[in-house]
C-alpha cells in the first residue's frame, strides 16, 4: 500500500517504566584516538586525549521497502552521544555516569511501542558530549540532516544539553528542507532510574512523525515541552524542566497522545519552500566557515580579550554587555580599534532575556539573541558574505523573525 499521509492520531504509551539497560557498552568505534574519563562537578564525562578529530558517520541507511509501504512516518534518528547515551556508575547514581556510552541503535531499540507512531531508523553521527564537537562537526551534521530528509519524512537528533542551543540554532539556520527536525537530550542518563531519557526520545519521535513541526525549522522537544530553535536557552544546570525561551515561551506541549501548537514561527506561514534560509551550507566549504567569538562585560573589564581575538585572526565578535548591551570604556576602545581593521561586532545583553537595538559603524545590534546564538548567525553571516549592511539584513530578518 503506497503511503499517503503521515499526519494520523498517535497511540498512547501506557507502558510502565522501562527496565535499566544491563548491557556495559564502550563509546563508539569510530574515534581516531584514545579517550581519557575526567570528573568534573561530579559528572563523569569522556574526553580526547588528542586533537585529532574522532570520525562521523555520514552514511544515509536506505529506507527499508516495507517501511516505504506502511502507512507510517519514516523518522529517522541521528544520535550524537550526550546524557541521553549515557551510562551511569549505578542505577541511582544522577550525576555520576559517562556520557555518549550508549549506542543510538540500541536506545531506539529499547523503546517500547514505538511501532505503533513511526517506522524508525537510526544513525550513528558520534558518540560524544555535545561540547566536545566542532563547528566543522555540525557543519557534516547538518549535511547529513538535508541529505537524511530526501529520503525520511523527518529526522529527530540527540545531543548533549550544554550545547544544545548552539547546535540547534546551527541547524535551524542551515538545513534547507521543510520537513520536520526535531533535536532532543536528556538531563539524566539513559540508565539511572526516574530518567527522563527514554521519555523524551518517545515524544521526539512522536513529534517528528505527526508532521506538526513541518516548515517550522529545528524544534527541541524536552520535558513534554516543545520550544523553537530560535531564543530557546539551558536555564539550570541539573533540572529537567532546564530549557526555556526567555519572552517568548513554548511553542507547544506533547500529553500523551495529544500534541497541541500554540504558535508558530513567521517562517512556518510562508508557502513552502519560500522560507529555506540564506545559508546553504552546500554552496560553501567547511574550511570557509568564519571565526568568531564572544566577550563578556562586567565592573571594570579590560579591553584585553578583544584585542587578543583579533590578535588570533577572529572575523567577528559578539559582546555579552550589561543591561541593554553596555560595555565598559576599555572594553569599547578596544571595540573601536577593531572595527577599524575590519571586525565587525554583535551586541547582545548578559541579563538572559531582553532586547538590544541600535548598532553603528561596525556594529549590529542582536535583539534578543543570547551572546551563544548571536555567534552562530554571525559565524554563519560572515561564512557567507563580508558585506557588513548584508549580515546586518539577515540579523534584522533570521535574527528578528518578527510576524
Amino acid at each position: 500500500m503506497k503511503k499517503t499521509s503521515h499526519l494520523r492520531p498517535w497511540a498512547v504509551w501506557s507502558t510502565a517504566a522501562l527496565t535499566a539497560l544491563t548491557l556495559t557498552l564502550s563509546p563508539m568505534g569510530t574515534s581516531a584516538v584514545q579517550a581519557a574519563t575526567v570528573e568534573v562537578n561530579g559528572t563523569t564525562s569522556t574526553v580526547q586525549s588528542s586533537p585529532a578529530t574522532p570520525a562521523r558517520d555520514t552514511t544515509i541507511p536506505a529506507v527499508s521497502e516495507s517501511s516505504k509501504q506502511s502507512l507510517l512516518p519514516n523518522v529517522l534518528v541521528i544520535g550524537t552521544g550526550g546524557t541521553i547515551a549515557g551510562q551511569s556508575e549505578d542505577a541511582t547514581s544522577f550525576q555520576n555516569y559517562k556520557a555518549g556510552t550508549l549506542l543510538i541503535a540500541d536506545m531506539v531499540k529499547d523503546l517500547p511501542d514505538k511501532q505503533k507512531i513511526a517506522d524508525v531508523n537510526t544513525l550513528q553521527f558520534g558518540n560524544s558530549g555535545s561540547g566536545s564537537y566542532t563547528m566543522a562537526d555540525l557543519y557534516d551534521l547538518s549535511q547529513t540532516v538535508d541529505k537524511a530528509l530526501a529520503q525520511y519524512d523527518s529526522v529527530v537528533v540527540t545531543t548533549g544539553t550544554d550545547t544544545m542551543e548552539e547546535i540547534a540554532y546551527f541547524l535551524d539556520m542551515t538545513v534547507q528542507s521543510d520537513k520536520p527536525v526535531v533535536i532532543t537530550g536528556s538531563m539524566r542518563p539513559w540508565t539511572v532510574i526516574g530518567s527522563d531519557a527514554q521519555a523524551n526520545l518517545y515524544n521526539a519521535i512522536k513529534l517528528a512523525g505527526s508532521g506538526r513541526t513541518q516548515s517550522f525549522g529545528t524544534v527541541l522537544m524536552l520535558n513534554d515541552t516543545i520550544q523553537l530553535a530560535r531564543g530557546v536557552t539551558k536555564s539550570n544546570d541539573y533540572r529537567t524542566d532546564t530549557f526555556e525561551t526567555p519572552m517568548l515561551g513554548a511553542v507547544g506541549y506533547i500529553d500523551e497522545e495529544n500534541i497541541r501548537i500554540y504558535r508558530a514561527p513567521a517562517r512556518a506561514t510562508k508557502p513552502e519552500g519560500t522560507a529555506k534560509p540564506a545559508f546553504d551550507l552546500s554552496k560553501i566549504n567547511k574550511a570557509d566557515l568564519a571565526k568568531v567569538e564572544i566577550v563578556i562585560s562586567y565592573q571594570e573589564a579590560g579591553g584585553g580579550a578583544i584585542e587578543g581575538f583579533v590578535k588570533n585572526g577572529v572575523k567577528g565578535i559578539v559582546t555579552s554587555g550589561t543591561g541593554a548591551g553596555g560595555i565598559s570604556r576599555a572594553m569599547g576602545q578596544a571595540r573601536t580599534k577593531a572595527i577599524e581593521e575590519g571586525v565587525i561586532f554583535v551586541t547582545t545583553t548578559r541579563t538572559g532575556s531582553g532586547s538590544v537595538y541600535g548598532g553603528g559603524n561596525g556594529i549590529i545590534a542582536g535583539d534578543n539573541l543570547s551572546p551563544q546564538q548571536a555567534r552562530i548567525l554571525l559565524m554563519l553571516g560572515l561564512s557567507f558574505s563580508d558585506d557588513f549592511e548584508k549580515i546586518k539584513t539577515w540579523f534584522e530578518t533570521y535574527g528578528t523573525p518578527e510576524v
